[in-house]
């Protein structure tokens, strides 16, 4: 069994050895333990210190990409080692490393699919009660939506099998943890949540800029998501709406028309002729992007068969090579 931990980092040379350092070598159920580092086009020596301080393994992106697309890209190469758990950490060092072992107990033991670590951001004092409440809200309406129940939706302490790896496909850039859940909820996979501990902060978040940032990004993310792995139920629900709001103007019209005062309301009429066409059109977008889902979802079946085909040949590639 062998369990990779991946590191996506942007300049972080000052707290990357502390998190190395901290990423257990070796516990039970596990025969190996290797470290994966994703240099996001740093400007310092990320990738050095990774390598100096005991990373088996560094990829370096050109220019800088986005947490997402590190994320993404640890993943692929993570698979294309062997992987049969993954662990996703920050270079940050906000995630202590003897949580490791809880995160990927309920994988080892069959139980989950997809493993998130749990910080308690509702109590976590490291956070202001703004943060706090947008936390809960956000975990709150992103566990409904994805259908999974997680207590810590935007943690990025996570544990992934390698069946569940195989089917991760991020279209953001902003960050993986909010669409992931939802993909996974879709998939069927089976998420839980442990709690994990965490370090003191050692600095801001560089993933935005402020708590008002953060939520748009964050806001603009589940509304992508959703609409992508649920079309028929977003657009079939805004069109229902839109015609019941146009139905009654209309129905308005139609009264005083039926009393012979039908002149005089001709505006209602036209407003819900507007919202009934609107509604109208939803409707047929609905069905329209649920086409487009169903050859999304075959898409990445293929993709799917992809990985595992590479993955096998990677391995016949390591045992020709030993």
């Amino acid at each position: 069994m062998k369990l990779i931990v991946q590191i996506p980092c942007f300049n972080e040379e000052t707290t990357l050895p502390l998190v190395i350092a901290g990423i257990p070598r070796s516990f039970p159920g596990v025969d190996a333990v290797e470290i994966l580092v994703i240099d996001d086009g740093s400007s310092d020596r990320t990738a050095a210190i990774a390598r100096e301080h005991g990373a088996d393994h560094v990829i370096s992106n050109n220019r800088n990409k986005g947490l997402a697309s590190s994320f993404q890209a640890g993943i692929e190469a993570a698979l294309a080692r062997g992987a049969d758990i993954i662990v996703n950490t920050d270079g940050d060092n906000q995630y202590s490393g003897s949580s490791i072992p809880d995160l990927v107990r309920p994988i080892l033991e069959q139980r989950a699919d997809i493993v998130v670590g749990d910080r308690n951001p509702g109590d976590n004092s490291d956070f202001s009660w703004l943060k706090r409440q947008l936390q809960k809200i956000g975990t709150r309406i992103v566990g409904n939506l994805a259908r999974v129940d997680v207590n810590d939706a935007v943690s990025g302490f996570r544990a992934y099998s390698r069946n569940a790896a195989y089917t991760i496909n991020v279209m953001t850039r902003f960050s993986y943890t909010t669409e992931s859940l939802i993909h996974a909820g879709q998939r069927d996979l089976t998420v839980v949540s442990v709690p994990v501990m965490t370090n003191p902060t050692t600095r801001p978040s560089r993933l935005t800029g402020s708590t008002s940032g953060f939520l748009r990004k964050q806001i603009v993310t589940i509304l992508r998501s959703y609409f992508m792995y649920r079309p028929l139920s977003a657009f079939l629900s805004a069109g229902l709406v839109m015609i019941a709001i146009g139905l009654l103007p209309v129905l308005r019209f139609l009264f005083y028309y039926a009393t012979g005062d039908g002149e005089g309301h001709i505006q209602s009429l036209v407003l819900g002729s507007m919202f009934l066409l609107a509604g109208y059109i939803t409707v047929v977008i609905a069905f329209l992007s649920d086409s487009l889902s169903t050859n999304r979802r075959l898409t990445e079946s293929v993709l799917e068969r992809v990985r595992q085909l590479e993955m096998k040949s990677s391995a016949r590639d390591r045992e020709t090579d030993q």
